[in-house]
């Protein structure tokens, strides 16, 4: 029993922690962060001020992870993030394809507090800043209502992910709101004059049905004129979550001082949405339905945005600039809201695309006068109108990945952030990244410690693609289609396409390509030709195209919509090559052609899209000569994702288990192999709400052994490999080694590192195909010496 006598005042119990990087806020930024921050070897505390990790992402906002792929609406193909937060999104998507926002809460925590260098502060707000001098943060403090305890953090480095800036604001750093004038940086989609209008908060709910009559007694502070929101009409019944992004509120307001009153206004019209579903009489299929989850606090959209060495701007999205210190995507639409949202008569976005993702410099991922603060999530270094592009969450989960590992280097080095701009040091930072997954557009991967890039590649097996066999399943082309197709330089190949034709009629049929490299927007027309068709079912039709490529590419073969024709479907899939369809993905875009006004900076282009499984299938074809993209040469040139060409070694459709083999001439030591997988990068892997119909990718290689020619003197010692799981060695170095074996993998990501390091000059990988319709697939291997 303790009593505790009066007292003038106590001390709250204050809890010292010192570290190499301190983190302020844990939604997808702050996690990814930390986590890569951590696996690179720095002790991080992470400081986040609600009881789950996520942010919006978690279950207490329940928002989808969207970014560059946007919902699959646009054409930024194979265009999911890469890295951490593709670790989480394929997780996610192997343990909870149902959606629930819980399970992603499982997800997150379990990937911060499996990493033994994160001191994870749950509950814990951070509300004042130390400075040993005007441009550097010495410590910051924070405080846990939960157990009641005050931290002080002191650390060399710092990350502002706290989503208003909380750190940044209370340290000086220059930041900005609102919308900057048309002119200040050219801006054709900025207002002509700057104005303080931002994009509001939105609050969700979920419904469900309890197969009995349900009666809901609206609270007092309900809204009860629902004809006060405009599109009122709108709301269904069976929507929820959200798929009602658009109960937006709060953006004429201070988003960040104002946040409670903007919360209270959303419950008002949450609770009179629902009171209008249940009580209106206009939904009688609402009768068995009750409310099952308002959320408490709001999904916030826009605050601070703090002023890097680089602002990102309308210019670097749209017109794709390239820039040397590129550590990040985006591709998302600039998609900017009515300030007032839910109450505006106006549309509640504005979505524009871009004809293919952005690069994303360091220069936005640092405080220009702050010097060791890093930014990280929807703070960066943006205008209003490109922040409307990098906003959302997968892309600041991607952006932040780069500072966590930015944040090691300066730690290795002894160096502030803006020090990592020097060329080499850059280099490095890029190559460091790219090596854990991380895609940064137009920048390969070229290390010179990867040991398989001195190797010579072969493989039992590749593809030559000369068909895409029928199905038996017919489409008819009610909308018009097209096949990608990597293609070199040179004459375009001959193709046949399986058809049935109702009535005598005239096909017409395109070849196209992207006016720029890397994008996947079938913008430029290189022929059209038109086939003349006899009535009949089951006609192989060729395309007689008479184009010459002028460089490896892909190419669009577009068969335009024809009610009198259905083109015959193929079953089998294979990495690098897409069916696509001209339509218009409601969810992102108004239309199948997204036509701008003019003079607002923006492009005109056509949309054509993949269509998600298990609708998403080839259109039977045959190919002469074959494609010849596909061969073991790929997996070294940097590449680990098709971009401008498959980027992947694919084994030939009959070969199920094909065998990937590397030669050196000279021995060479190996402790640590990594392989890159095909996830489906073209796939959003929606975290919350949607369903999907898959666990595992179909593309993705599960089972993998690798095996190797040992030439060690210590080959014959039986416990030499036991770490490795070796199965077979013999001294005289003439078998094959089993070094792993890996079954049920379905990461993008397989690292095997070797119980200890093995001295060889032949190396295989050994693959099982992940179906019949599916062929084996690498994008990449890379073999690494000891402390490499």
């Amino acid at each position: 029993m303790t009593v505790e006598p009066p007292a003038m005042s106590r001390e709250l119990r204050r809890v010292p922690l010192s570290c190499d990087l301190a983190v302020i806020g844990g939604g997808l930024a702050g996690v990814c962060c930390s986590v890569t921050a951590a696996r690179a070897g720095l002790r991080v505390v992470l400081v986040q001020d609600r009881p789950v990790l996520g942010g919006n992402a978690s279950s207490e906002v329940r928002l989808w992870i969207l970014g560059a792929t946007s919902h699959m609406g646009n054409n930024n193909r194979w265009a999911r993030e890469g890295g951490v937060i593709d670790e989480i999104l394929v997780e996610n998507m192997f343990r909870n394809p149902e959606g629930n926002p819980l399970v992603v809460d499982t997800i997150l925590l379990e990937w911060v507090t499996r990493e033994p260098n994160i001191t994870l502060l749950l509950n814990t707000a951070a509300h004042d800043v130390g400075k040993s001098d005007a441009a550097n943060i010495r410590s910051v403090s924070a405080f846990c209502s939960q157990n009641s305890t005050a931290y002080d953090i002191s650390a060399p480095l710092f990350c502002d992910a706290s989503g208003d800036g909380i750190v940044g604001f209370l340290a000086g750093a220059a930041f900005r709101m609102g919308a900057e004038a048309r002119g200040e940086f050219g801006e054709l989609f900025a207002p002509e004059e700057a104005e303080p209008g931002m994009l509001g908060h939105t609050m969700y709910f979920y419904s469900k049905d309890t197969g009995r009559p349900v009666r809901f007694v609206p609270p007092a502070f309900a809204l009860s004129d629902i004809t006060r929101v405009p599109r009122w009409r709108d709301f269904k019944a069976g929507d929820s979550g959200c798929r009602l992004w658009w109960i937006e509120w709060g953006g004429t307001m201070d988003t960040i001082h104002d946040s409670e009153t903007i919360k209270w206004e959303l419950w008002k019209v949450v609770y009179g949405v629902w009171d209008h579903i249940k009580n209106s009489g206009r939904f009688p299929e609402a009768e068995t339905l009750t409310l099952e989850w308002v959320g408490t606090i709001p999904g916030k959209r826009e605050s601070r945005r703090f002023e890097g060495d680089h602002i990102l701007t309308q210019r670097d999205v749209v017109e794709q600039r390239t820039h040397p210190d590129a550590v990040s995507f985006g591709g998302w639409a600039i998609d900017l809201h009515p300030p007032m949202g839910v109450y505006s008569p106006l549309p509640p976005c504005t979505q524009w695309h871009g004809k293919g993702v952005y690069q994303i410099p360091f220069r936005c991922l640092y405080s220009r006068n702050i010097d060791n603060l890093f930014l990280a999530g929807r703070i960066i270094s943006a205008s209003h109108v490109a922040f409307a592009s990098t906003r959302v969450m997968a892309t600041c989960a991607h952006g932040a990945q780069a500072v966590g590992m930015a944040a090691a280097l300066c730690h290795r080095d002894g160096l502030l952030p803006r020090d990592l701009l020097e060329p080499a040091r850059m280099a490095d930072l890029q190559r460091r990244l790219s090596r854990v997954g991380q895609h940064i557009p137009g920048v390969p991967l070229h290390d010179p410690d990867d040991l398989a890039r001195r190797a010579r590649l072969s493989a039992s097996s590749q593809l030559s693609l000369s068909s895409f066999l029928p199905s038996g399943e017919v489409m008819e082309l009610t909308e018009s289609w097209a096949m990608m197709l990597p293609m070199f330089g040179g004459p375009v190949p001959r193709i046949d396409l399986l058809l049935d034709v109702a009535a005598e009629t005239t096909l017409e049929v395109e070849l196209r390509v992207s006016s720029r490299a890397g994008n996947h927007t079938p913008d430029v027309v290189l022929e059209r030709i038109a086939i003349p068709l006899r009535a009949g079912g089951g006609q192989w039709i060729g395309l007689p195209f008479s184009s010459t490529l002028d460089s490896q590419c892909y190419a669009f073969v577009c068969v335009l919509l024809n009610g009198q024709v259905a083109v015959h479907l193929s079953d089998q899939l294979a990495t690098g090559v897409l069916a696509l369809c001209h339509n218009g993905n409601k969810a992102v875009t108004k239309s199948a052609t997204q036509s701008p006004p003019p003079g607002i900076g923006v492009d005109s282009f056509e949309f054509w899209t993949p269509k998600r499984r298990p609708h998403g299938k080839n259109l039977a074809l045959r190919i002469n000569p074959p494609l010849q993209a596909f061969g073991p040469e790929n997996l070294v040139n940097g590449y680990n994702r098709p971009a401008v060409w498959p980027n992947a070694w694919v084994a030939d459709f009959a070969h199920e288990q094909p065998v990937v083999r590397m030669r050196w001439d000279d021995p060479q030591e190996i402790a640590r192999i990594e392989l890159d997988m095909d996830t489906d990068f073209d796939h959003p892997m929606e975290s919350v709400l949607m369903g999907h119909p898959e666990r595992v990718m179909p593309y993705c290689v599960s089972h993998i052994r690798v095996a190797a020619v040992v030439e060690d003197e210590r080959a014959g010692d039986p416990d030499y490999l036991s770490g490795s799981g070796s199965r077979t060695v013999t001294r005289d170095a003439t078998e094959l080694a089993v070094l792993a074996e890996i079954s049920g993998n379905h990461q993008s990501r397989v690292v095997i590192g070797l119980g200890a390091p093995v001295v060889t000059r032949r190396l295989e990988i050994h693959v099982v195909a992940p179906s019949v319709n599916v062929p084996a697939s690498l994008f990449a291997v890379r073999c690494y010496g000891p402390g490499k």
